[in-house]
């Protein structure tokens, strides 16, 4: 039986994979706008804000890399667009 968005089982794996590592991503981030990089969870001590999302940016980049290997995108159209992004941003950011 086909899948009704036609991908195989490693493609959705992979996907959710990334998904789950973005997310993660983006409750790190949050923790650093709410209480700054250097803060820390004073309940359970561990490592800091920024240590966590450089951590948790490091699992992102492995799913994508992963999504690479494998064929789900094209790494150099992602390096392109990120190349063209940094061009277009400039115009809209504030504080940089």
């Amino acid at each position: 039986m086909e899948s009704f968005n036609q991908l195989t089982p490693a493609e959705a794996e992979r996907l959710a994979l990334l998904s789950e590592e973005l997310g993660e991503a983006q409750q790190a981030i949050g923790k650093i706008l709410r209480h700054g990089y250097e803060s820390r969870n004073p309940i359970k001590p561990g490592p800091t804000n920024r240590e966590a999302l450089e951590r948790e940016m490091g699992d992102v980049y492995h799913a994508m890399v992963r999504m690479w290997g494998a064929g789900d995108m094209d790494g150099n159209a992602v390096t392109q667009r990120a190349d063209d992004k940094a061009k277009s941003v400039a115009a809209y950011l504030h504080h940089q």
